[in-house]
């Protein structure tokens, strides 16, 4: 292990994979800032504690079981000429999640909806959202940790690297959620991400992959024109 420690090549592999973790981190941070933003702000700040800390523990999980992880590219069954594999299956039901929530979230932002008020109401919002986050964060630690396993050779670079965008995650996730929370306007960007997402997982689960780096490029391009928006409208009102 120390040994380990003294070759460039580890620490370049760890860095090339921290970076990677963390842009394969975005879906999650941008899924897990929208779901919470309807609880209280304690629930929500706890949510995305443990959401994040699930994230964590299911990816180092999957990296301790590398060898059933490879067998879930594995192809199962053919369809239509393209072999349908369980990690097709994962990011198929994913996909399909995103999308179906994304929509259902959408609708309510334009129709409005009657929030449910009273300690019940909120403790059932914060188990469901609990459970929406525990559903996507095992989809996308497979495919992040899938995509992870042929950059690095060795088991203690991807966990430390695992570790340490985790924590970058959990630093950046706080102000995230608290921006969607208070504009509007971002957080139906935010939703339209999430559907970009869904469609891209669905897409991939078929065997037509989407390049991460334009799907990448088109969230940066709308949310600077967002940033754009937000700041002139907060002049505006200075101004008035």
């Amino acid at each position: 292990m120390i040994e380990m420690l003294a070759q460039p090549e580890i620490w370049a592999s760890l860095l090339t994979l921290t970076i990677m973790e963390v842009v394969l981190g975005i879906d999650n941070i941008v899924f897990i800032s929208v779901i919470v933003s309807r609880l209280p702000e304690e629930m929500a700040a706890k949510a995305r504690a443990i959401g994040l800390t699930m994230a964590l523990v299911f990816r180092i999980m999957l990296l301790s079981v590398l060898s059933w992880l490879v067998g879930l590219t594995a192809p199962l069954f053919s369809l239509g000429g393209h072999d349908f594999s369980w990690r097709d299956a994962i990011l198929m039901a994913g996909g399909l999640f995103l999308l179906v929530k994304a929509t259902h979230e959408i609708h309510k932002g334009i129709e409005g909806d009657e929030e449910e008020s009273g300690v019940t109401a909120a403790k059932v919002g914060y188990a469901a959202v609990i459970a929406q986050i525990l559903v996507i964060d095992m989809v996308f630690s497979v495919d992040s940790i899938i995509t992870a396993i042929g950059m690095a050779q060795h088991i203690e670079v991807m966990v430390a690297a695992v570790v340490i965008a985790m924590g970058i995650m959990y630093v950046a996730s706080g102000p995230v959620a608290n921006f969607i929370k208070h504009h509007p306007t971002t957080k139906m960007l935010a939703l339209s991400f999430l559907l970009l997402i869904g469609v891209a997982l669905v897409a991939d689960a078929l065997g037509f992959h989407i390049p991460r780096g334009y799907i990448y490029f088109a969230m940066a391009f709308s949310a600077g024109v967002e940033m754009i928006n937000v700041i002139a409208d907060g002049r505006k009102k200075k101004s008035r």
